[in-house]
């Protein structure tokens, strides 16, 4: 028989004090959690609270230990019936999960389903840990990594003040038989990008939008940062230079080709104090990293 942890029959947004508006019982302090979204899972594990979940989307990669278990789909493209099929008491979902009319499904099937918000910033990454920790009974971990978290932000950017040079990046998505996908102003790309002290390259459009090659040409990025697995489908650097118009941009004269795990990077979870260390060293030469920047 499912499990129903009080009258869960409408949709959670948990609110920035970490209070749910809600009419299932909050914080769910046992039983099995299915995560949804790469940087919730990584939450879950970074509060003390990975032996609960039963099941994580295909996102969740990092842990280690996410990677074992049973998946219910991609993010975005979720399906009811796996999902219910595992009773979770608890489903922690990032806030841009779908398809719309399966987490009507699950709010009908009276499971509890939390939402969580999803802002591309320090803030935003702040507001998840107190959110996830309200969630799961867990305030004083919570307390605890939002203020490692927070410390870690403010010696990155006071670091990264006394960077004056701003190198143009453009983020290449991912490249198929169409026009390449880059990231514009607004995602998640541009936010980390910023944080890193560098600027976006593509300045003309929101989103992840296909970007032409006389785009990219015109874009001049000084550096092209692309995920490992996108450079890995190219045949890494040397395919990716291979492109006409990636080989005329000052980036590919340069060489200048920084690629990073998909998760890290964009993900906005308890690894984004590595993840902007990690891309601030890549784009300006010199930089040192504050030692309590590292995770």
């Amino acid at each position: 028989m499912r499990r129903v942890l009080g009258a869960c029959a409408t949709l959670v947004m948990l609110a920035w004090a970490g209070a749910a508006e809600a009419a299932c019982d909050l914080p769910v302090r046992d039983g099995p959690i299915v995560s949804i979204g790469g940087d919730v899972t990584e939450l879950v594990y970074a509060l003390g609270a990975g032996a609960r979940v039963a099941a994580v989307d295909i996102t969740s990669r990092h842990p280690k230990e996410a990677q074992d278990l049973p998946q219910v789909g991609y993010m975005r493209q979720l399906s009811a019936e796996p999902i219910l099929s595992l009773s979770p008491a608890l489903i922690l979902a990032v806030a841009d999960s779908g398809p719309p009319q399966v987490l009507d499904q699950l709010q009908s099937a009276g499971t509890c389903l939390a939402l969580v918000p999803d802002e591309h910033s320090p803030a935003g990454v702040l507001k998840k840990v107190e959110t996830v920790a309200a969630a799961l009974d867990r305030k004083a971990e919570g307390e605890a990594l939002a203020a490692r978290l927070e410390a870690q932000f403010a010696a990155l950017q006071s670091s990264l003040g006394a960077v004056k040079d701003k190198p143009r990046v453009l983020f290449l998505f991912s490249v198929g038989e169409g026009a390449p996908m880059v990231g514009g102003r607004k995602t998640s790309a541009d936010s980390i990008i910023t944080l890193a002290g560098g600027r976006n390259a593509i300045e003309s459009f929101e989103e992840f939008k296909p970007a032409s090659s006389e785009g990219i040409i015109a874009a001049a990025p000084d550096v092209v940062l692309v995920t490992e697995l996108t450079l890995e489908k190219l045949g890494g650097q040397e395919g990716l230079l291979q492109r006409l118009d990636i080989a005329q941009t000052p980036a590919g004269k340069a060489k200048r080709i920084v690629a990073m795990e998909s998760l890290l990077l964009l993900g906005f979870g308890p690894r984004t104090p590595q993840a902007i260390r990690d891309l601030a060293t890549a784009l300006h030469p010199g930089f040192v990293a504050p030692p309590d920047a590292a995770n």
